[in-house]
């Protein structure tokens, strides 16, 4: 016989995708001539480079006779059906049947907006068809576009859980010490409109030896998350940054992406750079999918039995929620500015901290 316990809730997730920019991995994969596969958001879709190198992603099945357009031909600026031949534009539009002069007035299908930045292709979702306003354009990196800083080094992969679980870590402060073994001494979030971002100073012998780790990270928007981190390798400081980025394949899986850029060292050879900055991207990727482990077994929750030493988990849900909800039906309290705090070793405020100040 068993004493009757906490109650867990798990509901089943919401059979909707966010609303707003997701990271589809480097751009230049999609300039090969080929279409490209895309299993997101609930459906197939198909993207292609059209003739002047501009990436454009349609609807993936020809309404025609539902064949999959991702397995046809790029052919100038559109997909040719594997099918029958039917052209279809980035537009969406039908542009010309190979049997056939006239194309049927209702002969078009979906497109997607899209845009580049850092080197990166982004899709944009909204389930009510809404353009993206300016407020949420992908800030640009420039480290991306500098000599003195590596290429991304991207890893991609399948997650067989509900997207809320990776976007929980960005307030989860208890995790990094249990899962990752870097204890933390400073650790804080700020939930602002779109952005979420975290500042943590902690402790972590892969990524900083017995130096500080410093890590700033930002969700801009539901999906697109980038960290800038101070950390060592060997004696060596070691400046990076980390791109931690899904994609909804459905309620229950995600397609994800992780990468790092490293800052070269100056006085060192293009190899020995190259050389040092894979190996702190094997550690980060390491650390990284010591949550993935985690994520495979775990349950979902809805009500954590949280103590006051974990951070604002159920104030970051309510933030990531706006992402869910019709955008004239978010409620004030989820965009208005949040800042939380917790210094665990007692230390004098980083020098980031104006970051959340104001």
């Amino acid at each position: 016989m068993s004493t009757q316990g906490y109650k867990i809730e798990s509901r089943p997730p919401q059979a909707r995708f966010a609303r707003g920019w997701h990271c589809l991995g480097l751009a230049a994969d999609y300039r090969d001539g080929q279409p490209h596969r895309l299993d997101i958001f609930g459906r197939r879709l198909a993207a292609f480079a059209d003739s002047a190198g501009n990436i454009k992603i349609i609807d993936g099945y020809c309404p025609h006779m539902g064949a999959d357009l991702s397995t046809g031909t790029v052919q100038g600026d559109n997909i040719a059906c594997p099918f029958h031949g039917w052209q279809w534009g980035g537009d969406g539009g039908c542009k010309s049947i190979p049997y056939c002069k006239r194309v049927p007035p209702k002969a078009r299908i979906g497109s997607w907006t899209t845009c580049e930045q850092n080197k990166l292709l982004f899709i944009w979702h909204d389930p009510q068809g809404n353009a993206p306003p300016p407020e949420v354009a992908i800030p640009r990196i420039e480290a991306c576009f500098s000599d003195e800083w590596s290429d991304w080094a991207l890893d991609k992969m399948l997650i067989h859980t509900n997207c809320r679980e990776l976007v929980d870590n960005i307030s989860d402060m208890a995790h990094f010490g249990t899962v990752h073994g870097a204890p933390v001494d400073y650790f804080a979030n700020l939930f602002e409109g779109h952005k979420g971002t975290q500042l943590m100073i902690g402790r972590s012998a892969r990524l900083s030896g017995d130096d500080q780790l410093t890590a700033l990270s930002t969700y801009f928007g539901p999906a697109y998350h980038i960290t800038e981190m101070s950390g060592r390798m060997g004696d060596q400081p070691i400046h990076s940054i980390l791109l931690n980025c899904h994609v909804p394949v459905d309620a229950n899986s995600f397609e994800l992406r992780y990468g790092v850029l490293v800052k070269r060292v100056p006085g060192l050879s293009d190899a020995q750079n190259r050389a040092m900055a894979q190996a702190y991207v094997e550690q980060a990727r390491g650390a990284f999918y010591e949550d993935v482990v985690i994520w495979d077994s775990k349950i979902r929750i809805d009500n954590p039995l949280l103590c006051e030493g974990d951070g604002p988990i159920y104030q970051m849900r309510d933030w990531y929620g706006q992402f869910y909800t019709d955008i004239e039906s978010v409620p004030p309290g989820s965009v208005e500015r949040r800042k939380f705090e917790l210094n665990v070793a007692g230390i004098e405020p980083p020098a980031l901290h104006h970051v959340f100040e104001g």
